[in-house]
């Protein structure tokens, strides 16, 4: 009797274990497509993971890595394009470069260094390898400055350059493999970290996150933002003169948060995955589609803030949305992990 006793409350945990990671990974939420706009065009490039636009140049820059095919055995070289923000639906190019070396860029940011000069950090990820690499982009045409390596880059994600030589980057998991990474995946360990490089050394200036994702740094506010899809929130720092932070609070957000980037009035624009469930499927090859959501948060200080989804659908128009960058007023950018398209959306 105490035998069986003992089975039933395995078995009970077990089904709460079951249901817990189920639940907080989005599975049971209804996706019921909407948008008040059209999309303008569908531009074919594999992987277009994370963009980043400088409007006054008018140019954004495309990180795409063809993952679909990777995962497949079919090993091809990821790449760095631009694309012109006034003539958008006609595609992008793909950047000239003389980095002869391994490449599948994945997070990105980039930052102005003169008027003819702009300074771009690539995490490039090899086999179990991880580097970020600095180019100068000059036209069309990069030059690659180093390539940049620290045991404390465990597994980069993205990252936010405040100067030539001073970033940050997320690392998404703290552990590379076993039943501790698997862990953060489905139970989600709150383990991954924010790393600080202040030109000469790198040091860990937040920890306690599940799956730190994309990162951004509101320079009039002095606020750095987190994602963390595991967790469906975005977290809000100070930074601190010396580079440290503080924290301040977590935004929820009801979904996988993934890339960050700004409007011209500060909002956030965040593309996500209202399921995390679907999207391992998705990326494993076991699901022809999964969600894509565009959440923006209008941040206007601690316990003040709105959170709104402007787009949601089923992974039809384009699978496992990561970055969305408003544009030109009414329109939007919107990239993903390993769909063969990104989208140029307007929005009424």
């Amino acid at each position: 009797m105490k035998v069986f006793k003992v089975i039933l409350v395995l078995i009970g945990l077990l089904a709460a274990f079951a249901f817990y990671i189920v639940y907080t990974s989005g599975y049971f939420r209804s996706i019921e497509p909407y948008f008040e706009g059209e999309v303008l065009a569908k531009i074919h490039m594999p992987g277009a993971e994370d963009m980043q636009a400088d409007r006054e140049a008018g140019f954004i820059i495309i990180s795409s890595d063809d993952r679909a095919s990777r995962r497949d055995g079919n090993k091809r070289q990821g790449h760095l394009y631009k694309m012109n923000l006034d003539s958008m639906t006609s595609g992008a190019i793909r950047l000239t470069s003389n980095f002869n070396k391994e490449f599948y860029p994945h997070g990105i940011s980039m930052i102005s260094t003169s008027d003819s000069t702009h300074r771009i950090f690539a995490i490039n990820h090899v086999g179990a390898d991880h580097f970020i690499e600095v180019f100068d982009l000059q036209g069309n045409s990069l030059t690659h400055v180093k390539t940049l390596n620290d045991p404390t880059m465990i597994s980069p994600n993205d990252i936010v350059a405040l100067g030539p030589d001073e970033f940050y980057f997320t690392n998404d998991h703290k552990y590379t493999e076993g039943t501790k990474r698997l862990a953060e995946d489905y139970l989600g360990l709150r383990r991954s970290n924010v790393i600080y490089f202040d030109g000469n050394s790198y040091q860990e200036v937040a920890d306690g996150i599940a799956y730190a994702n994309g990162i951004n740094y509101d320079v009039a506010r002095n606020l750095l933002f987190v994602a963390s899809p595991r967790d469906f929130l975005v977290k809000v720092y100070h930074r601190n003169a010396d580079g440290s932070l503080a924290f301040i609070e977590n935004i929820p957000c009801g979904t996988g948060v993934d890339n960050i980037e700004f409007d011209e009035e500060g909002r956030l624009w965040i593309g996500a995955h209202p399921s995390l469930l679907h999207f391992s499927a998705y990326a494993a090859g076991k699901r022809e589609k999964s969600p894509s959501e565009i959440v923006v948060i209008d941040y206007q200080g601690e316990s003040d803030y709105e959170v709104s989804s402007i787009y949601l659908e089923d992974g039809t128009e384009m699978s496992a949305a990561t970055v969305a960058v408003p544009i030109n007023g009414n329109q939007i950018v919107f990239g993903n992990v390993m769909d063969d398209k990104f989208l140029i959306l307007r929005k009424d």
